[in-house]
């Protein structure tokens, strides 16, 4: 069978990730774009399927598969894959997963915080979770970037990185360390009607169990979350974490890196270039009244 070979050489878009689609075997056509970022995510029929910017997150892409089968183990509500292994074409990891019923509404902060309880109890995994290195992806973001981006401005988020991430180290956490979800979000929780299912696994590590209560304070502060909804999270989580004295680190890292997730949009799309500036300008004005608009 003759299937379209990608170039090597295109911006991660849409139309790459559908050419990549085809080159797997899944025609293009009955595809539907669901996000674009670091992955290109498509529902295809009773699949999703997640195509990766480049040959870096293989391997990212094999340990999410793990992760969502010790949670089908561990019975905690979380996506499942429809295929073991991550297929890797053409340069991108692609893998398959089955679709979640259509969301019965939206989730909420609430929703995630119950399925963080269920995570943070799990002891250890039977496989080797990284850190959530948060600003390990800062160079690659940047990089990517290219000269979309003021240099100016990648330097001072790479000494700003530095700067966190020593910080960061020095931390004592008031949880007990463990597996976390990395990316605590509520886009990354579909209620359907079981009730909520966690997706998105890629970012699971062992680490501080803060780093997925911080996701949710920075979300008041910048994201403009309501805080009454704020206020149902750490209700139903149990603990607030702005209590912690280390909350201002890992937002001040989790910012930085948010930062450079942005960066690497800007080379094909203005408005993440606008929403990048706004960004660093206020990092660098130490305003932390600047909302931040999702990407």
């Amino acid at each position: 069978m003759n299937v379209p070979q990608v170039p090597q050489s295109a911006a991660f878009d849409e139309s790459r990730a559908r050419a990549v689609l085809a080159a797997a075997g899944l025609p293009a056509a009955d595809a539907s774009l669901l996000s674009l970022g670091e992955n290109a995510v498509f529902a295809h029929g009773d699949l999703v399927v997640k195509v990766g910017r480049d040959a870096e997150l293989l391997s990212r892409a094999e340990r999410e598969l793990a992760v969502a089968d010790w949670l089908a183990a561990a019975d905690v509500p979380a996506v499942r894959a429809a295929e073991p292994a991550a297929r890797l074409v053409d340069g991108h990891p692609v893998t398959l997963w089955h679709r979640l019923p259509d969301p019965e509404r939206p989730a909420e902060p609430r929703d995630l915080a119950t399925l963080l309880r269920r995570v943070h109890a799990l002891p250890a995994a039977p496989f080797a979770l990284p850190p959530r290195e948060l600003l390990g992806g800062v160079e690659r973001w940047l990089r990517l970037a290219g000269d979309a981006v003021d240099p100016a401005d990648a330097a001072y988020l790479r000494e700003r990185r530095d700067g966190f991430a020593a910080s960061a180290a020095a931390l004592t956490p008031h949880l007990a360390p463990g597996p976390i979800h990395g990316d605590a979000l509520p886009r990354n929780v579909l209620v359907g009607p079981d009730g909520p299912v966690l997706v998105d696994l890629e970012t699971f590590s062992a680490d501080f169990r803060e780093h997925d209560l911080v996701v949710m304070a920075l979300s008041r502060d910048r994201y403009g979350l309501d805080p009454a909804a704020h206020d149902a999270f750490t209700e139903t989580y149990g603990w607030d974490v702005r209590a912690w004295e280390g909350c201002a680190v890992l937002r001040g890292a989790r910012e930085t890196a948010s930062c450079a997730w942005v960066a690497q949009h800007a080379p094909v799309n203005p408005k993440a270039l606008a929403e990048f500036r706004r960004r660093v300008a206020s990092l660098r004005d130490d305003d932390p009244e600047v909302r931040w608009y999702p990407f």
